[in-house]
């Protein structure tokens, strides 16, 4: 863990999976918020770093911190390292998730639990960890996919694991209500991302923009925003949601 700080923030949020393009731009949008920002990767060490560094330079604190959110002991450690660092949790981003391009006849066992181990599995041990480490009135953003809404050819094991994202939001929120957290999800559509353009063609790409009812892809900044809105104050009667990002796609 490397902490990159010139002041300290009034709150914390620990974004997973913030080595990738999304992850990159709400760890940013947040430190322009005013948040401490806890970078997690489990790969992308320079890309996390990086991201921490901008932070810091553009007048934010940051802190960029290993774990893999699959596992619990793992993810637990972040907690602490955000803890130790900031004196508190306030903001957990649940970001951090696995695609594979695939039919179901075709997925293996070591696809399903790849996608199921990040994608659910991390998000259950977040939410879990949020709901004995955030401070009250804290904020749960997870991450699923307009793909669900969709039905996406190519992405059932994907789909399976954000519909149960998607479930665990809605539980959530409930349960966390009465300590003032808000658990909300936020489902992008086409994103101009590298986890959108692997294992497709120009052509595909193409295809996918032009029939898009905007004819373009979003962007990650995009997604950034509405993770900015759903932490603050004015969001604190928005939970249980699955917010679909995705220009009228959906």
């Amino acid at each position: 863990m490397t902490t990159y700080t010139n002041e300290t923030a009034s709150r914390t949020a620990i974004v997973t999976g913030a080595s990738g393009s999304v992850g990159q731009a709400i760890a940013r949008r947040l430190a322009e918020d005013g948040l401490a920002v806890v970078v997690n990767y489990a790969h992308g060490e320079q890309e996390a770093h990086k991201t921490a560094r901008q932070i810091t330079a553009g007048g934010g604190t940051a802190i960029a911190a290993q774990a893999n959110v699959a596992d619990a002991g793992e993810f637990a450690a972040l907690f602490a390292a955000a803890e130790q660092a900031f004196g508190g949790v306030d903001v957990l981003v649940n970001n951090a998730g696995v695609s594979r391009l695939g039919t179901i006849a075709g997925a293996t066992d070591d696809d399903y639990d790849a996608i199921f181990d990040v994608s659910t599995r991390g998000t259950l041990h977040g939410l879990r960890l949020a709901a004995s480490h955030l401070r009250d009135a804290g904020r749960v953003v997870n991450l699923s996919s307009t793909s669900l809404a969709a039905t996406t050819p190519g992405l059932g094991l994907y789909m399976a694991a954000k519909a149960a994202v998607e479930t665990l939001t809605r539980s959530a929120a409930k349960e966390l209500a009465p300590r003032g957290i808000t658990v909300n999800a936020i489902a992008p559509g086409a994103i101009a991302s590298p986890m959108f353009f692997e294992g497709k063609t120009e052509e595909q790409i193409a295809r996918v923009t032009q029939a898009h009812p905007a004819g373009r892809l979003g962007s990650v900044d995009e997604i950034a925003a509405v993770v900015s809105l759903l932490v603050t104050c004015d969001a604190d009667w928005i939970s249980g949601q699955v917010i679909r990002v995705n220009g009228g796609a959906a």
